[in-house]
């Protein structure tokens, strides 16, 4: 199993997020500031930037953990066109558009907290 941990501001609309959206299932949920959701080989940790938690602890420079940047993670799907109009119509904000590249197709979009998620579709491979 490969981890990733997101910084959210809210943990409980994140897990909505995650579970409704993406197909994520609830691992644990032992505390408002933290959850762990399972995806295939993929554990996904939320941790809120406040409380007892190392989600919350200042970097060696000073400077707080706080959602969003550029970095994520990939989910692979069958039909990345159909997800991108079951996200839009469920009103779920996009970062990048469907785009369309020799290796495949992807849309980008944004939990709650403003952390990326790429879906991903693989180019066909031609023999």
């Amino acid at each position: 199993m490969v981890g990733v941990r997101y910084i959210v501001q809210d943990v409980e609309a994140a897990v909505g997020f995650y579970t409704e959206h993406l197909g994520f299932s609830v691992a644990m949920f032992p505390a408002p500031e933290f959850a762990a959701l399972d995806h295939g080989d993929l554990r996904l940790y939320l941790s809120a930037p406040r409380g007892p938690g190392g989600g919350a602890r200042a970097a060696v420079d000073g400077s707080m953990p706080e959602p969003g940047g550029w970095n994520r993670f990939q989910l692979e799907v069958p039909d990345v066109a159909a997800d991108a109009e079951r996200l839009r119509a469920a009103g779920v904000t996009f970062r990048v558009d469907l785009q369309v590249g020799t290796g495949g197709s992807q849309i980008v979009v944004e939990d709650p907290s403003g952390n990326p998620v790429e879906l991903f579709q693989p180019a066909e491979r031609r023999g």
